[in-house]
């Protein structure tokens, strides 16, 4: 039997570790855990995607919907764009890279991330044969270091992933950045907007000044749906149709695609989920600079970038120790770019935050 060299050699791709596995491993009660490790939405769905779930569930044994010209109406309006710019993918963000991968490189071609990042943009695009090449983001100064994409830029460059807020670091990176890369390649920039609802920006005006611009977004953050795998891309009209060519027509699953136009037609919800997450992004942040033996970042996102350093553990250490009092954080050593001594906190509720950093004063 013979495997793809490419698959041979491929690092697995490391997620945030679950509910369940943590209660099993440390025989704790799942309803007493509580999870910080995956940037998720704490409130939960939108109560109209619950009940156009449930009112769905009869036709399971139906395909899902090909035409999905009412949720991509309902995705022009949300994002301020044309019908026609707009494509939806199942499995999150995550098929909207893969058939980023399908449509833009050939074995051989580059493209760029600036690290630390996302690093299922290198775990997607090294499955097709593209190389990736590693730019710099500023971790010290939670920023792009911009000098340092364009140095990477070559005749084989096909894709520039820039990620706004940056994940792990949370960080913004400026609009004139994003154009001062836009101007000097031909490659297909991808801007990774999936937090740009906690920050208030997002840069969907480009789109009219520059045709290698594409968006990427999900709906697993902000609208709650996470467990429902939905994602979607804007850009030129010219490049949602070659990308459509190589979609899975019925990747997007018919109670997703009932959850996911319930959740944009809920406006109320929208706004309530954005709010409780930036209020207990703000009490985390203020919590945790109180730790004298923590480092911790401005952020954007939902999410935290924390240097544990000077508490004399490192980040598999603390992480270890949070789980067993059942707080699940993300151990970023996974992470490109990063060392051995940086956890990621996500959001929760206000009574979540306060017991995690209780049980984090315990712990340091």
């Amino acid at each position: 039997m013979k495997i793809k060299k490419m698959v041979e050699e491929l690092e697995p791709y490391v997620p945030g570790r679950s509910i369940y596995e943590i209660a099993t491993e440390y025989n704790l009660k799942p309803e007493e855990i509580i999870k910080l490790g995956s940037n998720e939405n704490p409130i939960g769905p939108s109560p109209q995607a619950v009940e156009a779930v449930k009112t769905s569930i009869k036709d399971m044994n139906r395909y899902p919907e090909s035409d999905l010209s009412d949720l991509i109406q309902e995705l022009a309006d949300y994002s301020k764009v044309k019908p026609e710019q707009v494509l939806v993918g199942g499995d999150g963000a995550d098929e909207i890279l893969d058939v980023l991968g399908k449509t833009f490189t050939d074995p051989k071609d580059e493209f760029i991330v600036p690290l630390p990042s996302y690093m299922y943009y290198e775990f997607t695009l090294k499955i097709h044969g593209a190389i990736p090449v590693f730019a710099r983001w500023d971790v010290d100064n939670n920023r792009l270091d911009v000098d340092s994409v364009l140095a990477a830029i070559s005749p084989k460059t096909r894709l520039i992933f820039l990620c706004t807020p940056n994940n792990p670091t949370g960080g913004l990176i400026a609009k004139e950045d994003i154009r001062k890369v836009l101007e000097n390649t031909e490659a297909l920039v991808v801007v990774d907007e999936a937090y740009f609802e906690f920050s208030g920006i997002d840069n969907v005006e480009l789109l009219n000044d520059y045709e290698n611009l594409l968006i990427l977004r999900t709906f697993s953050k902000v609208l709650g749906l996470a467990g429902m795998r939905i994602g979607y891309a804007l850009a030129s009209k010219e490049i949602i149709q070659y990308m459509y060519r190589v979609k899975p027509v019925f990747s997007l699953t018919k109670l997703s695609y009932v959850a996911a136009l319930a959740t944009l037609q809920d406006k109320e919800y929208i706004e309530r989920s954005r709010a409780a997450s930036v209020e207990s992004r703000e009490y985390l942040y203020q919590g945790l600079k109180e730790f004298s033996m923590l480092r911790v970042f401005k952020s954007y996102a939902n999410y935290l970038l924390v240097d544990v350093k000077k508490t004399g553990m490192n980040s598999a250490q603390i992480t270890e120790e949070l789980m067993k009092k059942g707080v699940i954080v993300r151990n970023c050593s996974s992470f490109r770019g990063l060392d051995d001594y940086w956890i990621r906190v996500s959001v929760g509720t206000l009574k979540e935050d306060q017991r995690f950093l209780k049980i984090l004063k315990d712990i340091i």
